[in-house]
């Protein structure tokens, strides 16, 4: 009832009317609406910890329950101050730890082993290789987390590395602000150090002689973390921390290309609105790229400033390939590529405007990697807020933007909307693929995706294919949202527009299937990362 009230101080009109939608019949509606806004609540996560945490439990602990389990060895250093060693001695017990607490530099007590640096590590360990809990003092583990740990360490297979969610102790000892990661997500761990603190680690006595330095835990997981079977998700809240790393947002890097560019080619769909085509092609006429092709693919232009501008860049040298016709957006950009000399394509709404001039070079430095399909920039909207930080199949059924309509000053969740990471999908407002790839998994679907969500198919046919998609926000361009071709839930379009998402349903199974750059915790009828509630 206090989160419900909470939800109705913060936006009191939206509440009521979702309740008389309720009345009326449309449940589903009322229900996401309340949902979203009860999420803004500051007690959203005491509920959910009273009411949703105990499936959570039941749901993992069912994942990786077996009649036999791996011991996990639970090491604590103290080097830096032993204040809270009790209380994390005491969660160990309730987290059933099976083995004596190693105290690296601390006071050894009952119940525990004290030695004076990590190598010495290697002499209490089994032959081959040990699953270790590295944790400092003052952290708790939940209740059982070293059974579900060891059920999860029987599965594993060849990965060196698994890790849990994580929330934090105040001062009080009240648990708050929740982190509900990802899945493996290697580019955002060279930002976000989310493993270290919650996690297990497999090591050999080898490599403990090994490590050596103050940081000894994070290359330990680190190397775990690159082994060939990457890192074993949990989704479930097993550590309360008093501390843990904070995201590092990146600046420029500082090679922007490599010594062997690859060319491309600009597509960029037209329709009239030349004052929107004007700004598109002055702005990559400013970018600093070697070997750009611009290539205007013209849908039917028939107002004559338009028409008169695109013959000027004809005379320029600009290549302008004539389209009529009903717009089909994946029809012309698949002509275009035949006609595109480029190795790399970039797919470009005419209604985008640049800011700086290494937008490009940022994505195809990214989009040159063997792993790395298709590639997109942060987009803002003309007023300064996000358009498009990656996109999470699943949200609303369908797809949606992470952190749509946030501000791009906001530190967004956990700093995801300023941090280069691996995600489902990008938008094709502004998309960066090799030819290679784009034509292996045969382009843009023509027949069920001829306008909406054509972007999402596609990067969801590379990422089958093992070429993971990519968010670079450290490219971003405005975006004038849908100018040229009209909102789908306009009207006129939105027969075409519930077409094309049954279609989606039906190929990708968006309305049952969990992204897993998101988090089953957090709501499908949120782009902002709430709490489901």
């Amino acid at each position: 009832m206090a989160v419900h009230a909470d939800a109705f101080r913060i936006n009191s009109g939206a509440y009521l009317r979702a309740i008389a939608w309720r009345i009326r019949g449309l449940r589903v509606r009322s229900r996401s609406h309340i949902s979203m806004l009860a999420s803004h609540s500051p007690r959203v996560y005491d509920l959910w910890i009273a009411r949703d945490e105990p499936r959570a439990v039941a749901a993992v602990k069912a994942a990786v329950d077996r009649h036999t389990a791996i011991p996990v060895l639970p090491v604590i250093d103290c080097r830096e101050g032993s204040d809270g060693l009790e209380e994390t001695l005491r969660s160990l017990r309730s987290a059933c730890a099976s083995s004596a607490a190693i105290l690296i530099g601390g006071p050894a007590t009952a119940g525990t082993i004290g030695i004076e640096v990590p190598a010495e590590l290697a002499r209490l360990m089994d032959a081959g290789e040990t699953w270790l809990c590295l944790l400092r003092p003052g952290d708790r583990l939940a209740g059982g987390a070293f059974t579900i740990y060891a059920g999860a360490a029987e599965i594993a297979g060849e990965a060196g590395l698994i890790y849990a969610d994580d929330d934090l102790l105040s001062p009080a000892g009240k648990r708050c602000a929740p982190h509900f990661k990802p899945g493996w997500n290697p580019d955002l761990f060279e930002h976000h150090d989310f493993l270290t603190g919650s996690c297990i680690v497999r090591v050999s006595k080898d490599e403990l002689v090994r490590v050596e330095g103050d940081r000894w835990e994070q290359t330990l997981i680190g190397r775990a973390a690159l082994r060939k079977t990457g890192p074993l998700h949990l989704p479930l809240v097993l550590h309360h921390r008093r501390c843990r790393p904070e995201p590092i947002v990146p600046g420029m890097p500082q090679l922007l290309l490599p010594d062997d560019v690859p060319t491309v080619t600009a597509i960029v769909p037209t329709r009239n609105h030349a004052e929107l085509l004007r700004s598109c092609i002055e702005g990559l006429r400013r970018t600093a790229y070697p070997g750009l092709e611009i290539l205007i693919v013209d849908n039917g232009s028939d107002e004559p400033n338009a028409v008169a501008y695109l013959e000027a860049l004809k005379q320029d040298g600009i290549s302008v390939l004539s389209i009529p016709g009903p717009f089909n957006f994946s029809a012309l950009n698949n002509s275009a590529v035949k006609q595109a000399l480029g190795e790399m394509l970039c797919f470009l709404n005419n209604d985008v405007e640049m800011v700086d001039q290494d937008w490009l070079a940022l994505l195809v430095r990214q989009a040159v990697r063997p792993d790395i399909g298709a590639v997109g920039a942060r987009l803002l909207y003309p007023d300064g807020t996000i358009q498009h930080a990656g996109v999470f199949v699943g949200i609303g059924g369908a797809a949606g933007h992470g952190h749509r309509l946030q501000s791009a000053d906001a530190s967004g969740y956990f700093e995801r909307a300023r941090l280069p990471q691996r995600v489902s999908a990008v938008t094709a407002a502004c998309m960066v693929v090799s030819r290679e790839k784009f034509e292996a998994v045969g382009g843009f679907d023509e027949k069920d995706f001829g306008v909406a969500f054509n972007d999402v198919d596609l990067c969801m046919k590379l990422n089958d294919r093992g070429w993971t998609s990519f968010y670079e926000p450290r490219a971003t361009l405005i975006h004038h949202e849908s100018k040229s071709r009209g909102c789908d839930r306009s009207e006129s379009n939105r027969d075409r527009f519930a077409a094309e998402l049954s279609a989606l349903k039906r190929k990708w199974q968006t309305d049952k299937r969990r992204d897993p750059y998101h988090h089953p915790q957090l709501s499908r009828m949120s782009e902002q990362f709430l709490i489901e509630i």
